[in-house]
């Protein structure tokens, strides 16, 4: 899929990312490893946290890029991964996400 992005350095950006089941309550089952996640991509890719609000299905965060850098969908991609990678895989996944090497969580 291609999506159309603005960059720009030093912005914030507001995002909502939810889990491809609604019902689930993963998220808050794995709050540490979603913590941990942050952190890791934080370390490599810093950004500042304005806001964040957990809930068992989805996330909502504000966060604002440093003025050097504008990859924030780098961000995003690299903390679902960690997240990912972390935790068991116990969802069902398609053929076509197990071609790409995805998970089914997202």
């Amino acid at each position: 899929m291609q999506y159309r992005r603005h960059y720009h350095q030093g912005a914030s950006y507001f995002f909502t990312i939810n889990l491809a089941d609604r019902s689930s309550d993963l998220l808050i089952k794995e709050i540490e490893t979603l913590r941990n996640a942050f952190k890791t991509v934080k370390q490599k890719h810093p950004f500042h946290i304005d806001t964040i609000v957990i809930l068992p299905d989805h996330l909502h965060i504000l966060c604002t890029i440093p003025n050097d850098d504008a990859h924030y969908s780098k961000r995003i991609k690299l903390i679902k991964y960690d997240f990912s990678y972390r935790i068991a895989k116990t969802e069902p996944i398609s053929k076509s996400r197990q071609k790409k090497g995805e998970r089914g969580i997202w």
